[in-house]
C-alpha cells in the first residue's frame, strides 16, 4: 500500500499543464523580444540623430570660423612673392560676389528675396581669405551653397582676373546632409507640426543673413540702402536646419535641429 502511494506521488506534469506552462514561456520570450527590438531601434535612431547633429555642429563651427577669418590679409598686410600674382596675396573683400567681381561693381545683397547678387544669398556664400597664411601661397575663396537638401563646399585658389562664382563651382564636395532650410512648403508643414517654432511664417529659412557696416552703425544688409554691398559685409549669421536620417521610432515624427552661429570678419572692408 505505502509502495503504491509512493509511485502516485511520482507522477510529471499532464499534457494540459505543459501546454500552459509552454504557452507562458512563449508569452514572455515574445515579450521580451519585442521589448530587445524596440530598444535596438530606439538605439539605432538615436545614434544616427546624435550623427546627424554632431556632423551639422560641425559644419556650422566651420563655417563661422571661415567667415572670422575672411578679409586676410589685407592689402597693406603682405610679403611680396614673385611667384605669385600681387592681387592674389592678399583679401580683396571679406565676402565675394556674383555677378561683377572682376570690374569692382559689387550687387545688391538681398536676403529673404530681393537683391541682384547671384552670392551671397540666402544659401550660397563666397568668402575670401587666406586659409593657411603660414605657407604664404596666396588667397582662396572658400564657397558654401546649398545644392537641395546638401549643403556643399568648395575651395580653390584666388583668381584676380576670373569671377569667383564659376571658379568655384567646379569644385564643390558633399558637406552637411540633411540640410533642411529651404525645404518645400509640404515638407514645412509637416515639419511645424512637430516643430511649431521653426519656419516661422511657413517660409524658407535663409542659411546666410548679412550684417552690413554703415556710418550708422552695423545693420541688416538688405535694409542698409547704399550700403548694402558684400564689401561691407562684417558679420554673417547662420541658421542650419538639419534633419535625422530616420523618423523617431516611437512617434514616427521627424527628428530636426536648429542651430545658430554668427561670425564676424577678422578685417571688414570699411
Amino acid at each position: 500500500m505505502k509502495r503504491a502511494n509512493h509511485k502516485r506521488s511520482e507522477r510529471g506534469f499532464s499534457l494540459i499543464e505543459m501546454m500552459v506552462a509552454a504557452v507562458i514561456f512563449i508569452l514572455l520570450c515574445g515579450a521580451a523580444f519585442t521589448l530587445l527590438s524596440v530598444a535596438q531601434q530606439r538605439y539605432q535612431t538615436e545614434s544616427q540623430i546624435l550623427n546627424s547633429f554632431q556632423e551639422a555642429r560641425f559644419g556650422l563651427d566651420e563655417i563661422v570660423r571661415d567667415v572670422n577669418g575672411s578679409g586676410y590679409p589685407p592689402q597693406n598686410s603682405f610679403s611680396f612673392n614673385p611667384n605669385i600674382p600681387p592681387g592674389n596675396l592678399y583679401a580683396s573683400t571679406p565676402v565675394a560676389w556674383d555677378p561683377g567681381y572682376v570690374s569692382n561693381l559689387p550687387c545688391q545683397i538681398g536676403t529673404g528675396g530681393g537683391g541682384n547678387c547671384t552670392t551671397p544669398g540666402d544659401y550660397d556664400l563666397i568668402i575670401e581669405r587666406d586659409v593657411d597664411p603660414w605657407r604664404h601661397d596666396g588667397v582662396e575663396w572658400t564657397r558654401y551653397q546649398l545644392q537641395g537638401t546638401i549643403l556643399s563646399r568648395s575651395q580653390t585658389y584666388k583668381v584676380v582676373s576670373a569671377e569667383p562664382d564659376a571658379t568655384t563651382a567646379p569644385s564643390f564636395v558633399p558637406y552637411v546632409q540633411n540640410v533642411m532650410n529651404n525645404a518645400s512648403a509640404a515638407q514645412i508643414a509637416q515639419f511645424r507640426a512637430a516643430y511649431p517654432l521653426m519656419f516661422q511664417g511657413g517660409n524658407p529659412v535663409p542659411i546666410f543673413t548679412y550684417i552690413c557696416y554703415t556710418p550708422y552703425g552695423p545693420q541688416p544688409c538688405p535694409t542698409a540702402g547704399s550700403y548694402n554691398s558684400p564689401v561691407n559685409v562684417t558679420d554673417v549669421e547662420i541658421t542650419l536646419i538639419v534633419m535625422a536620417p530616420t523618423k523617431d521610432a516611437q512617434t514616427g515624427l521627424p527628428r530636426l535641429i536648429e542651430l545658430h552661429g554668427r561670425g564676424h570678419s577678422l578685417n571688414p572692408i570699411e
